[in-house]
């Protein structure tokens, strides 16, 4: 029916009745943002603009409890306590007794990820490092002699079929440890201001082991408490590329001779709680930059592309990739080799100074 209508009516018709729907909205927006009852009310009657994120979010709640029952290859939730041991094991100066809140929860979600010998080698290595540094130095109490003998139990039964992880020791280090960095910030500068945002692109396929060195790269973009709650999708090849990048708005005319598109999701699997929904779009932002600064040493141009919060979009992209619920798309990247006579927009840059007014004093 809207097509009908679209198609019969002429565009001064159009363009009044969007004024009045836009006009109407925005009224009844004044009226509903004076409090948060009144905003929740708009947008369960008036907009159904968060339905997704809603449905989401509950989704993900379901699958992280899921992931306490049955643990796969990965745990938010024991990456999460570890790292939170990391951080209490660096403390200055360091508590004798600390993690009490947590301990018996992060030992029992260890046994479950040792006794399975699909989970992740590295990462169960790093888990094993850091609880034993954790019981070497913390005070005795009940807790934590009582996790301890869980520890002890498991680290004991842990299956041998694994593949065996030599040292060095994943355990906290001091910064003195870390290697050396030779680039200095005019080269740093300068590769900064080389990657733009490439649309044109060489006709040559995208080797599958580059784009793996990026997402190598990527892995190592620092996340909240160490959830990592992203993942890559690539569509390699014209055609694949092409049907991922036409989802999104703002590709029209030149997504059809896109080597490869990389698809950022974010994994809400990763939280119990609403409060850290956003965290996913964070993240994902965090290693999708270093995965475009890597692509782009490898001779590789990259161009992020736009995923606004738009249902049809959503749908269309979701069932292409198989997409489950909880998952949400972060941002699409093109990846390729650039065609050195395509055009790029020069995206003069905002200005930033340090002023008074953008510094924290100690005025009150």
């Amino acid at each position: 029916m809207k097509r009908i209508l679209k198609k019969m009516l002429p565009a001064a018709a159009k363009r009044a009745i969007v004024l009045g729907i836009d006009g109407f909205s925005l009224f009844l927006a004044r009226a509903c943002a004076t409090n948060g009852v009144l905003a929740g009310l708009y947008y369960a009657f008036f907009s159904r603009r968060f339905d997704r994120e809603h449905l989401a979010v509950l989704r993900g709640r379901l699958a992280y409890a899921k992931s306490l029952r049955e643990i796969g290859e990965t745990s938010p939730l024991l990456r999460r306590n570890i790292h939170r041991l990391e951080k209490g094991l660096i403390m200055k100066p360091r508590r004798p007794l600390f993690a009490e809140g947590f301990i018996a929860e992060t030992v029992h979600c260890y046994a479950r990820a040792a006794a399975n010998l699909d989970y992740s080698p590295a990462e169960l290595k790093w888990a094993t490092d850091v609880l034993d540094a954790y019981f070497d130095v913390v005070e005795p109490s009940p807790v934590v002699e009582q996790a301890q003998q869980v520890y002890a139990l498991c680290s004991q039964t842990r299956g041998t079929e694994r593949p065996i992880l030599v040292p060095p020791t994943f355990r906290p280090y001091p910064r003195s440890d870390s290697p050396p960095c030779n680039i200095s910030h005019d080269a740093l500068q300068a590769l900064f201001i080389r990657r733009r945002s490439v649309r044109w692109y060489q006709p040559i396929p995208v080797p599958g082991d580059l784009i793996q060195k990026c997402i190598d790269s990527a892995a190592l973009a620092p996340s909240a408490c160490n959830r990592q709650p992203f993942r890559f999708i690539v569509a390699n090849g014209v055609e694949r590329a092409s049907r991922v990048a036409q989802c999104a708005g703002g590709t029209v005319g030149f997504a059809e001779q896109l080597p490869a598109v990389v698809v950022v999701v974010g994994d809400l699997s990763a939280y119990p709680k609403e409060q850290d929904r956003h965290l996913i779009y964070i993240d994902g932002s965090l290693a999708s930059m270093q995965f475009m600064l890597a692509a782009e040493t490898l001779g590789l141009s990259t161009c992020p592309i736009n995923w606004p919060d738009v249902d049809a979009a959503e749908v269309r992209l979701q069932k292409l990739i198989h997409l489950p619920e909880y998952e949400r798309v972060v941002m699409l990247i093109a990846v390729g080799y650039p065609d050195e006579e395509g055009g790029i927009p020069y995206s003069q840059k905002k200005e930033y100074r340090l002023l008074g007014q953008d510094m924290v004093t100690d005025d009150h």
